[in-house]
């Protein structure tokens, strides 16, 4: 039998092919077999990774939420420690001088004699009441942030309760939505100034008119995000392996929502202690014996047109404003950290 004639070009393909083979041919140490090692395998599927610590770390390196998350921290302490500080007068206790005379409207800095003797310095001078206005800014700012604290807490509990069931149990839709289209056409404004007026002025009525109509706000914005992510496959699978609708609300649709569950608890703060000004200012407020940043600014801006008296403005706005701004930054930053892609490992 004669040869049978190969084409050169395959014949020269054929070789390169053969060459590139031969060179990239795997270490005959790639298919060794390898004994089972549990530990090395525990190794592998081991992560450090956590949530919350990842969270905080990313939290710390913003210096400037820092730097007011501390400073927050040290007005909420100092409220509560300033009336057991030595040489500390009572916020409502009226000052007179040695002679009888009453202490009032002082300016900041004035040291004098005590009807029992003893000197004292006002360091923020005195109102007109003869008040020692020192006492007075630190227990008004204590009951102002335990309000807006308090508010912004019963505002996350129920409208996150709500919202969440507004938006994954779909029967309840009609409910809510209807609910919400009832609430959210009244004034906020006008059901502060009403139930207000309607109630004894105290601390529980101030409660009670700025958290009933500020909840479904939340809990509108939670159902919102609750459908956007409801029906995601990891839910999906969860249902399918027979968990229960508590189960996947509380592990796989809330610490989704922390950042911004978080941002706006931390935003309602503020607002409330704004909204506990604005319906003092109008004189529905805290009774005169409660002392608050709203009684102590609609005192003040009583007196703005004197140059003389304009400190006992100038000083609760100044507290106000460091509260405001510290808890919107603050929020802002929490949120930002608490986003599971800013975290990097």
């Amino acid at each position: 039998m004669g040869m049978r004639y190969k084409n050169p070009k395959v014949v020269r393909l054929e070789e390169s092919v053969t060459q590139e083979l031969a060179v990239n041919l795997p270490d005959e140490e790639a298919f060794k077999i390898v004994p089972f090692n549990e530990e090395e395998t525990e190794k592998i599927g081991y992560s450090n990774y956590s949530y919350w610590r990842s969270t905080f770390r990313v939290f710390r390196q913003n210096k400037l939420a820092m730097i007011l998350i501390v400073t927050v921290l040290v007005i909420l302490l100092f409220t509560f420690i300033q009336p057991h500080l030595p040489n500390q007068l009572d916020s409502f206790q009226i000052n007179n001088d040695i002679n009888g005379i009453a202490l009032k409207n002082k300016p900041p800095g004035t040291v004098a004699t005590l009807k029992n003797g003893t000197e004292y310095k006002f360091i923020l001078g005195t109102n007109e009441l003869a008040q020692d206005l020192w006492a007075k800014l630190w227990g008004a700012t204590r009951n102002s942030l335990l309000i807006g604290i308090a508010v912004a807490l019963i505002e996350a509990v129920i409208g996150i309760l709500a919202g969440v069931l507004w938006g994954y149990v779909k029967g309840a839709d009609l409910i809510f939505t209807e609910l919400y289209n009832i609430l959210d056409n009244i004034p906020s404004s006008l059901v502060l100034i009403l139930v207000s007026y309607m109630m004894r002025p105290s601390v529980a009525t101030l409660l009670i008119a700025m958290s009933l109509t500020r909840w479904i706000g939340m809990a509108r914005f939670i159902r919102n995000q609750i459908v956007i992510i409801r029906d995601r496959e990891y839910n999906l699978a969860s249902r399918c392996l027979g968990s229960g609708t508590v189960k996947i609300i509380f592990r796989n649709l809330l610490p989704y929502l922390v950042s911004v569950i978080m941002l706006r608890m931390a935003l309602s703060v503020p607002d409330a202690i704004a909204s506990e000004v604005f319906i003092t200012y109008i004189g529905l407020g805290l009774p005169a014996d409660v002392p608050s940043l709203g009684n102590l600014i609609n005192q003040g801006r009583k007196l703005m047109l004197s140059p003389t008296l304009r400190y006992q403005l100038i000083y609760p706005t100044i507290v106000l404003a460091i509260v405001t701004i510290s808890f919107y930054i603050v929020g802002n930053a929490f949120s930002d950290a608490a986003d599971p892609k800013n975290h990097v490992n």
